[in-house]
């Protein structure tokens, strides 16, 4: 019997069949055959989603077959990969052809097809999320049809299935629009929280992607800002080899693992362990490649819960939920991450049709999270947050359609390309109704 999990051990399943589908053929044959019997089928990816939106409840697709780069156009500058493909190999090949995605989360260990479905984002940039920047997709729709999309192509299709949530069904590949490889120079610099949030906007107008991390029970942040430089590829400045070790190896994630692990057994010195951990935050600027400044590892298992709330909320909607945290009896070990986002034109991005900035809260895989999230959720909600369809929620289509304007049209695609619910779980009926 096998036993689908998600990274962070909260959601599970137990498909009746599983499959490691090879090309589209073999995706269309386990979706006819799902079909005929009524079933339902996933394609799961590396389950990095918090919520259980890829939990399979009939047939299990693995991806681990589908992944690489099929087509390079230097033209058109567009790359397109098989769906399975995860996003640090997406990266690395385009390294290696010169090329680079315009931004990206600082996670990479998604599939293609889990990143752009459930709105995987970066911060900043002209296009903060990865299906804004997609080009064209194709899918096997749960009747068993390919169907090919691009902007002359079934656009309808695309406009809305680059944050499709599994829901419209089978990814097989994505295209993405893609630069000529770049570097970034990041500039990570401790500030108290007046000066942080007092040079936010600064910040953001001054730099091509900003990234602030809280800390709670503490008056500290940690800033990063990543600016775009106008230099050759050899001349990077990476860290040294014993510097990136030290913090983004050993604290960032062994020190900080055992750490935050020891703590959830006390949590009365959490507020008194932010502190110095805050405190001996140093600052540091270098410069490589665009994908190895955008993500870091994450070995620590963490679950998560972030809202995109308007552009102009962002600041007061992060005082009240510090507000919060002080006001409670929370003790809470992770950073608070803020980010920015443009607007873009996906009918379920949580940046569609406005200007957004993604406000991220963090637990230990062992704490419990019930209160702390849902005490920052009303928060969230009373600034009119979309909460990412990735991360822990408690939203249902009834409170979700106000928030989207073309959630409509979105289920209308729905009843077009899967009548028969062939990709739904009980999450999907959930956030979308049957």
């Amino acid at each position: 019997m096998t036993v689908w999990r998600n990274w962070s051990g909260l959601e599970s399943a137990t498909p009746t069949r599983v499959a490691e589908p090879e090309d589209t053929a073999a995706v269309v044959t386990a979706v006819e055959r799902a079909r005929a019997e009524g079933g339902t089928v996933k394609m799961v990816g590396t389950g990095h989603s918090f919520t259980a939106i890829s939990a399979p409840e009939g047939t299990m697709l693995t991806p681990h077959r589908m992944s690489g780069i099929v087509a390079v156009d230097r033209d058109a500058m567009t790359v397109t990969a098989l769906a399975g493909t995860p996003l640090k190999v997406l990266n690395a090949e385009l390294e290696r052809l010169g090329l680079s995605l315009h931004n990206m989360g600082d996670i990479a260990e998604q599939t293609l097809a889990g990143a752009i479905s459930t709105g995987t984002h970066g911060t900043g940039g002209v296009a903060a999320g990865l299906a804004a920047q997609v080009a064209g997709l194709e899918l096997v729709t749960g009747t068993g049809e390919v169907l090919r999309a691009t902007a002359e192509e079934n656009a309808d299709v695309l406009d809305v299935a680059r944050v499709g949530l599994g829901a419209l069904g089978v990814l097989t590949t994505v295209t993405f629009r893609v630069e000529p490889l770049f570097l970034l120079e990041a500039t990570e610099q401790p500030m108290s929280w007046d000066e942080a949030l007092g040079s936010f906007d600064e910040m953001v107008a001054e730099s091509h992607h900003v990234d602030l991390y809280w800390f709670p029970h503490t008056d500290r942040m940690l800033t990063k800002r990543n600016v775009r430089l106008d230099a050759d590829l050899g001349e990077a400045e990476p860290l040294p080899r014993w510097r990136a070790w030290l913090d983004d190896d050993f604290l960032s994630n062994t020190f900080f693992g055992a750490a935050t692990a020891a703590a959830n057994r006390a949590p009365a010195v959490i507020p008194r362990m932010n502190r110095l951990s805050a405190r001996a935050l140093s600052a540091r600027r270098y410069s490589d490649v665009a994908h190895r400044v955008f993500t870091a590892r994450r070995d620590v298992v963490f679950r998560e819960m972030e809202y995109a709330v308007p552009r102009e909320a962002g600041l007061a909607a992060l005082r009240e939920a510090r507000k919060a945290v002080e006001g409670s009896s929370w003790r809470i070990s992770f950073p608070v991450e803020v980010r920015v986002a443009p607007s873009d034109d996906v009918p379920l991005s949580t940046a569609g049709g406005r200007d957004t900035c993604y406000l991220a809260f963090h637990t230990h895989r062992d704490a419990d999270h019930t209160s702390y999230f849902a005490g920052i959720e009303a928060v969230m909600r009373a600034h009119d947050g979309r909460p990412h369809w990735g991360k822990v929620h408690t939203r249902t289509a009834a409170d979700l359609a106000p928030a989207y304007p073309r959630f409509g049209e979105f289920l209308a695609m729905r009843d077009r390309l899967d009548p028969d619910r062939v990709f739904t779980n009980a999450h999907l009926r959930r956030v979308l109704g049957d």
